[in-house]
């Protein structure tokens, strides 16, 4: 099991957010099982060829989106990511909605606005 991660220097993503999403995909895909312990953040600059803040900035995000956990020394692992992001994504989906009804969003309105926002997000 190794992580398998590319950065295209062209694309209009930043490093840090290539990095983040290729992490956060293989884990709720499997590639990455639960537990699986990453490379320390110096040591996957290197290999990629990036600075390590560009590393550790990606590794935080991930943190805070609960995809892995630091264990202090011991290191950094892939977390149950598929329950916390879920979780995550129920939790603003319940958030938008409450305020979508304040606002007087009729029901076709606000999901209109989420499809919208969602196309504009993946690019379609």
């Amino acid at each position: 099991m190794t992580l398998n991660i590319t950065i295209d220097a062209d694309s209009g993503s930043a490093p840090y957010e290539q990095l983040r999403a290729q992490i956060s995909e293989q884990a709720r895909a499997g590639a990455l099982p639960v537990g699986y312990k990453l490379p320390t953040v110096r040591g996957l600059a290197e290999e990629l060829g990036l600075a390590a803040n560009t590393v550790a900035k990606a590794y935080r995000a991930l943190e805070s989106d609960g995809v892995i956990e630091t264990r202090g020394r011991n290191g950094t692992f892939v977390a149950a990511a598929g329950d916390a992001a879920e979780r995550q994504a129920a939790a603003a989906a319940a958030g938008y909605a409450e305020r979508a009804r304040r606002l007087g969003l009729g029901r076709a309105q606000a999901l209109a606005a989420v499809q919208a926002a969602l196309r504009a997000e993946y690019g379609e």
